[in-house]
């Protein structure tokens, strides 16, 4: 087909980018007359659409003659359900979750009644700095909390408007915007400029502060702490673990989905991943094999774990193993953190990590680089090896 991507550079430098179709007719009197013309969709689909309607036209005489229809303005509130629809076709439950809270929470009262089109780079930065003007609110709160700040602080209200946030909140405007222009209702997506983050910093257990966790775990959650620990399993992955994915024998388990808010669907980045077992945790899996149904951590009737079931036994193991942090507590998460650090510290490759990890890229696993410092420099040394030595090697 004659459709094709052209790409040109604007004085700024940036990279700009737009589908064309490039059509030849010959008319019966003989007469080739050519039409080159941006699609009005800019994407491959859309130009090989709007193709078929320019090649239609002219061989029936119409082209360049239509009559201009009168463009039905659609506002982000009407296009919202759209939205919805497509990420519960595409987006797994807490994703889509996420996604339901901040149009609800932000997206709508400010930009519900507002065309799509007519969303703009100056009607975002209002946005942001509106975001921003919460956040410093936020903040003021937090540092003369009240009774109210205190009761959001425990759970009970929406999260505050720190800048990692607002960008998860701009991210879901710039993909909301994104579709209406791939499905056709807006010709163009405005440049949405994230905020500046710091790395978000992490927690983790020492070797010893992890043995005392499970020393002193209740017994019914002993098996599920010691998994998470030496595993990596997400919170979620822990929930949705089935017997069938686990080979004792061989010493591995494969991540094949998570559960999050009573939704079941895949891992996180989508693939599923193979995860080694150290000796401990097989044992302590053998010991741990019950009759109760599929899922290996579950409740008295069979039924999986919920994200309020899992809350408290952590809790409760972080209070009689004495391990407190001055920052805040310790979740789930940070047990993940405390697999990869651990890894880390005795010397595992951080590609080897980010695999037994399911991290998307090495960038996400280069925050545990610093608790290995020595690795580095036993690869430096292997610069001063006797070359017999890296022959033997290669043989």
């Amino acid at each position: 087909m004659s459709v094709r991507l052209r790409k040109w550079k604007t004085k700024e430098g940036k990279v700009q980018e737009a589908w064309w179709v490039d059509v030849k007719y010959q008319h019966p009197s003989g007469k080739v007359e050519r039409v080159r013309k941006a699609s009005p969709i800019n994407t491959r689909r859309g130009a090989e659409e709007y193709e078929r309607q320019v090649r239609h036209a002219l061989l029936t005489g119409t082209f360049g003659k239509e009559k201009p229809t009168e463009k039905r303005i659609v506002t982000l509130a009407e296009f919202e359900p759209r939205f919805i629809t497509y990420s519960e076709n595409n987006n797994k439950g807490s994703t889509l979750l996420s996604k339901r809270q901040i149009l609800a929470a932000h997206l709508l009262p400010f930009f519900g009644s507002m065309a799509l089109d007519a969303i703009g780079l100056a009607e975002v930065e209002d946005f942001k700095a509106a975001m921003r003007k919460k956040h410093s609110g936020a903040r003021a709160r937090k540092e003369a909390p009240s009774r109210a700040a205190l009761r959001l602080r425990k759970g009970s209200g929406p999260p505050p408007m720190s800048p990692r946030y607002i960008n998860n909140t701009l991210t879901v405007l710039h993909k909301l915007l994104t579709l209406a222009q791939e499905q056709g209702v807006i010709a163009h997506v405005p440049r949405v400029k994230l905020l500046k983050t710091r790395k978000p910093a992490f927690d983790f257990l020492t070797f010893e502060e992890a043995e005392r966790l499970v020393s002193h775990a209740e017994p019914e959650w002993r098996t599920l702490l010691l998994v998470a620990i030496k595993t990596g399993l997400r919170e979620g992955e822990l929930m949705g673990l089935q017997w069938s994915d686990l080979d004792l024998p061989r010493g591995k388990l494969q991540v094949r989905r998570t559960r999050t808010n009573g939704h079941e669907g895949l891992p996180k980045g989508g693939r599923e991943r193979g995860v080694d077992l150290p000796a401990s945790v097989v044992d302590a899996l053998k010991e741990h094999r019950h009759l109760r149904g599929a899922y290996v951590f579950c409740q008295e009737d069979g039924q999986p774990l919920t994200d309020g079931l899992m809350r408290r036994p952590l809790e409760r193991s972080l209070i009689q193993a004495n391990i407190t942090r001055e920052q805040g507590r310790i979740g789930w998460h940070d047990l993940r953190h405390t697999y990869g650090s651990h890894l880390a510290m005795r010397g595992v490759p951080l590609k080897v990590i980010q695999e037994l990890m399911g991290h998307a890229t090495i960038e996400m696993t280069m925050r545990y680089a610093h608790l290995s410092p020595e690795t580095k420099e036993r690869a430096v040394q292997q610069l001063d090896a006797p070359a017999s030595q890296h022959r033997a090697a290669l043989a």
